[in-house]
């Protein structure tokens, strides 16, 4: 692991999988230019650009210097040139921005496939009622026909009643009056 003072250790796995990325994104535009031939310490003290016109050629900012990129290896060891000041491919990219940009988007990615996810899932099971929801459903619309029943049972009953004792409400009570 190797540890940067204020910014802590850091795994080497991420490393890896930065110069592995940095690696493919590249790789396409390396074969394009195709090797020169040219031992590359020959361009070491030029500028970034006339280094890396061969491919197997790695720059170093900190002492100016055009190095055989190590193939063995995904990612040059610190002792060769210091990630944040070693180029390949692009003299714009150096390989720990390269390194922290990938892994930013890559948990970008991961979030948002976690949240989209999520989102179907909850939006899912909010369409569809489980079991016993449905269960629950249909009992308490049967409890409130079996209410209603009820309700109109007793209330024919109480109108018999009524009628019985002569107590029946009339359906208005100044109809009486309007027959004179």
């Amino acid at each position: 692991m190797a540890s940067d003072g204020a910014r802590g250790p850091k795994p080497r796995w991420g490393l890896s999988l930065g110069g592995a990325a940095l690696l493919l994104l590249l790789l396409p535009a390396a074969a394009a230019q195709g090797p020169s031939g040219v031992a590359c310490s020959q361009n070491s003290n030029k500028t970034c650009e006339e280094c890396l016109k061969n491919v197997s050629c790695l720059w170093c900012n900190t002492n100016k210097a055009c190095l055989d990129y190590p193939v063995t290896k995904i990612l040059p060891p610190g002792s060769l040139c210091k990630l944040s000041s070693a180029r390949w491919g692009v003299c714009w990219v150096n390989f720990e921005a390269l390194i922290i940009t990938m892994s930013v988007l890559g948990g970008a990615v991961l979030l948002g496939v976690a949240v989209c996810c999520c989102c179907c899932c909850r939006r899912k099971k909010s369409r569809k009622p489980d079991k016993s929801e449905e269960k629950a459903m249909r009992e308490r619309e049967e409890r409130r026909i079996r209410q209603e029943e009820r309700r109109a049972e007793m209330k024919s009953r109480h109108d018999e009643i009524r009628k019985k004792y002569g107590l029946f409400k009339e359906e208005n009570p100044y109809a009486r009056f309007e027959n004179n």
